[in-house]
């Protein structure tokens, strides 16, 4: 097996778009889907388009290879004790240590196991009556099913549809229970840039997936490290190899997006390692005096996009906290402010974590760090609106007739009864 796995992760061959673990198995969902779209054609039952909005949770952590404990705290980072939101997108880097054994061995799955659980059990806390009957009230969230019995529900009720590993990079994706049904298509694509240029110990994990008649894709990504002059350059190589060589299906019909840039909502997000170009005394000096905008005017990040070197057509929110990496673990100290033991590597503070996202209907309300001091990382978490496109049935002579006195038809995707997408009983399986 040894020899296999080394091999297969030299030469880049991949598991597979439907290698990942699930809540449920999402072949059965896609069969289900195309056997629906078999039954009729939809342009004959669909004639217009609504849009709807949702609420999009898109996190990035690098944990520093340390585990999570059993007592670990969440619900802070995922805003759970005062919103809820309609989609998490959480995305990892450095679950298990970056060495040779993990980097050629089999992934460990035990530690992306454990974060799942942590992350189900947090989402799916009860929440009191009047928290939310506060949100129906808000309106800000889209319901699939009407509300009945006036706000007697208290338990949130999210499932995992997609949770993917690449050596230290995981992606986790969350959805409300009732929205399940109208995902579809889901797919990971998994790309190595790290030694020799293929091994994963840096890349990306990009998931991707259609909600009612939009996609969105999110990209996980851990680039090249490395503080020197010059390093931006390696950062850049990573995204245009990512950018080329992350694929997807094409779906049943051929109609689905196979490059990154083709779907549309993109977020990309994680340990981007772009640094300060400064002198670290200066750098350090100027986190302390809280000058983000100085500092921001040479993060390489923003230079290397004026300049036209990465991410054309990308956006990012403005940054109004602190920088992110480095710090002690378990510590408000940024790496090297207390006495540097001899042989440590010198450490400017840094905002590596970012969150970028291109196309329209994505508007960012939110763009913050969260205090978990797990690692030497602080967590960067942005809250997306995101529009959608649903298609609507009528009948055609209701509508030509008398449009504002008939109800519109169903769905043909509501036909099926909850019975049927029943997720309780099933358990995560790898497909």
């Amino acid at each position: 097996m040894w020899p296999r796995l080394v091999a297969n992760k030299l030469l880049g061959r991949q598991l597979g778009s439907y290698s990942f673990m699930a809540d449920y198995p999402s072949v059965d969902i896609m069969q289900e889907m195309e056997d629906l779209n078999s039954i009729s054609n939809p342009k004959k039952i669909f004639n217009h388009k609504d849009t709807q909005k949702y609420k999009v949770f898109v996190s990035t952590w690098n944990v520093g290879g340390v585990p999570p404990t059993d007592n670990l705290e969440l619900e802070d980072w995922l805003d759970t004790k005062n919103n809820a939101y309609d989609i998490y997108v959480l995305g990892f880097q450095e679950i298990v240590p970056l060495s040779a054994k993990n980097v050629l061995g089999a992934e460990k799955s035990k530690v992306a196991m454990k974060w799942n659980s942590l992350i189900r059990a947090t989402l799916n806390k009860s929440l009191s009556n009047s928290q939310r009957c506060e949100e129906l009230k808000v309106g800000e969230r889209v319901k699939v099913y009407p509300v009945k019995d006036g706000c007697k529900f208290t338990t949130q009720d999210f499932r995992c549809i997609i949770s993917k590993q690449m050596v230290g990079i995981l992606v986790s994706v969350w959805v409300r229970a009732d929205l399940r049904r109208f995902i579809r298509y889901p797919s990971v694509s998994c790309v190595g840039c790290g030694i020799m240029s293929c091994l994963g110990n840096k890349g990306s994990v990009s998931v991707r997936f259609q909600l009612h008649e939009t996609s969105f894709c999110f990209v996980c990504c851990h680039l090249a490290s490395g503080g020197k002059e010059g390093d931006e350059m390696l950062r850049n190589s990573d995204t245009v190899e990512i950018f080329s060589r992350t694929g997807f299906p094409r779906g049943p019909f051929l109609d689905q997006p196979k490059k990154i840039h083709d779907h549309d909502r993109v977020v990309l997000f994680g340990d981007l390692n772009y640094r300060i170009s400064l002198p670290e005394e200066s750098t350090r000096s100027l986190v302390a005096q809280k000058e983000w905008n100085t500092l921001l005017d040479k993060d390489q990040l923003r230079g290397e996009v004026s300049e036209g070197r990465a991410f054309d057509g990308w956006h990012e929110g403005p940054i109004l906290f602190s920088p992110t990496y480095k710090y002690y673990p378990n510590s408000d100290e940024y790496y090297g402010c207390i006495q540097r033991k001899k042989g440590e590597k010198k450490r400017s503070p840094a905002w590596c974590d970012r969150i970028l996202w291109r196309g329209n209907g994505l508007k960012q309300c939110l763009y913050d760090r969260c205090e978990a001091k797990l690692s030497d990382h602080r967590p960067v978490r942005a809250i997306f609106t995101a529009e959608v496109e649903v298609l609507r049935s009528s009948n055609s002579l209701k509508s030509f007739f008398m449009s504002d006195r008939f109800h519109h038809i169903q769905d043909p995707l509501e036909l099926f009864s909850n019975e049927d997408y029943s997720l309780n009983r099933r358990l995560s399986l790898e497909l």
